[in-house]
């Protein structure tokens, strides 16, 4: 019911929205053969255990509040997308309607709802990415793996995506693949990552969870650390040509301290 009526809205407002609907594999479900709502799906006795340990961190008449966590969860366990019968089961599980779920699946696009590939890639398209560079490691990827945005290649390996931004800017440009961060990339660089997924060889993640593959560390420029290297100057001390210009009690009672 809910599809023929979505038809007949897009069929109401013209040939652009009806373009505008297949902008995005989250815009509609198509049943496939492993992605029905008769296909079977449910947890398996390890991943019962963390959904109780989830829903057990909400009060009992609050156990929508899982819904994301258990979705992820859900997604992990069938190899980074969610069929129609594994949102179902969340919705079972947190005692909703299955529309409720739908549309937190929908609307976050940390949720795949058609298959991608091992190495899912989320290439980040944003401003500062894209003054970087981010258009040559598309290139790239693209020419490197014989497939466009969206695609995912033959073998099942990867799925190439651009997204927004991933919140990595100081080290543009930078991509996503699966749960780490690779930033500073060259399309040499990116070539060589590919190809070592391609060996089924992971790349170390640095101290804060993502890599630059320039060799820096963390955020820091070219040039590596350039100021505080001595530490801080003592609490409360104040640069001598400095004094008689800045009164603190002044500045304190401006902001309302």
């Amino acid at each position: 019911m809910l599809a023929r009526r979505g038809a007949a809205a897009l069929a109401r407002r013209g040939p652009r929205a009806r373009r505008l609907s297949n902008f995005h594999p989250l815009a509609q479900h198509v049943d496939r053969p492993d992605n029905k709502v008769e296909t079977p799906f449910d947890f398996t006795p390890e991943n019962h255990i963390r959904a109780e340990h989830i829903l057990g961190k909400y009060p009992a008449n609050y156990r929508a509040s899982g819904i994301i966590p258990l979705l992820d969860l859900a997604q992990r366990q069938h190899g980074g997308w969610l069929p129609v019968a594994a949102m179902d089961k969340v919705a079972a599980l947190v005692g909703v309607a299955p529309m409720r779920v739908y549309e937190v699946a929908t609307f976050y696009t940390m949720f795949n709802r058609e298959p991608v590939g091992k190495y899912f890639i989320q290439l980040c398209g944003t401003t500062p990415c894209m003054v970087c560079g981010s258009e040559a490691i598309k290139k790239a990827i693209e020419d490197h793996l014989g497939i466009q945005e969206g695609e995912t290649t033959k073998d099942g390996l990867f799925t190439l995506r651009e997204v927004e931004c991933l919140g990595a800017c100081a080290n543009a440009p930078m991509v996503q693949m699966n749960d780490d961060y690779y930033e500073c990339l060259t399309p040499k660089s990116v070539v060589e990552l590919l190809e070592a997924c391609k060996r089924g060889e992971k790349h170390e993640m640095g101290r804060w969870g993502s890599l630059p593959m320039n060799g820096q560390v963390s955020c820091e420029g070219p040039r590596g650390k350039t100021s505080l290297g001595n530490g801080p100057p003592a609490p409360y001390a104040m640069r001598e040509d400095l004094k008689g210009e800045v009164d603190p009690a002044s500045v304190k009672a401006h902001m309302g301290y």
